[in-house]
């Protein structure tokens, strides 16, 4: 298979590089705890070279795993989670089927109605229109969805999303937030929102990889995210 994934330049073999890549957006580390480890292996790298892997093939990977995805389920469970960038609270847009499969995610500065709205649109585009979704009772995901709906309306569809506020409910996406906070912990606060975008897109693809949405049956978790390189 030809490389999907641009490595020409790169000082280091594709391997090398995918292997940082796929150690820090699967286990608990620093940038210091990486370094250390790559350099046991025979590899002097230092953790500015390691950042900028990260913010350079971690992004593109998760948009050649989208496209591999296992098929979706039709009711979605949405909520956010924080992460802080540069000393302040972002918010990690996140929705799930019914039955635990990640189906996409956004980081935003902002959580309102906008950022909820803009969420929607590109889970939609991504994954194609739920029937149903979850959420707990935020006021900016309603508004979200309502302005979903008014799209549907508008474009003369003869159905709307139900929208079911129950936190209960939710506990599912809740539950699955917490191996991306589990990640992030270690890494503390990210630099800029498009460092902490390209990290966090890995951390996904990772988690999709954890959980089997890609089918791929007897290869292990690096085999199979440095497949989608290529």
């Amino acid at each position: 298979m030809d490389e999907l994934i641009n490595f020409k330049g790169a000082q280091y073999p594709k391997s090398v590089i995918l292997y940082a890549v796929y150690f820090y957006v699967r286990f608990p580390v620093s940038y210091r705890d990486l370094e250390e480890a790559m350099a046991e292996r025979g590899f002097d790298l230092d953790h500015a070279t390691l950042n900028r892997w990260v913010g350079r093939y971690a992004s593109a990977i998760a948009e050649q795993a989208h496209h591999r995805k296992a098929s979706k389920g039709r009711s979605w469970r949405m909520d956010e989670t924080y992460v802080k960038v540069k000393g302040q609270w972002t918010y990690l847009y996140r929705a799930i089927d019914k039955d635990g499969k990640t189906l996409d995610f956004m980081l935003s500065e902002r959580r309102d109605e906008a950022a909820a709205t803009a969420f929607f649109v590109k889970a939609v585009g991504n994954n194609g229109w739920p029937d149903k979704v979850v959420i707990d009772k935020s006021g900016s995901n309603t508004a979200g969805l309502f302005n979903m709906n008014c799209l549907l309306v508008m474009c003369g569809w003869c159905w709307l999303i139900t929208v079911r506020r129950k936190k209960y409910l939710n506990n599912i996406i809740e539950h699955d937030h917490r191996f991306i906070k589990k990640l992030t912990r270690p890494m503390q606060t990210f630099n800029s929102i498009n460092s902490a975008s390209a990290t966090l897109a890995g951390i996904e693809v990772a988690h999709m990889i954890r959980k089997g949405q890609f089918r791929q049956a007897g290869q292990s978790g690096f085999a199979q995210f440095a497949a989608f390189a290529g």
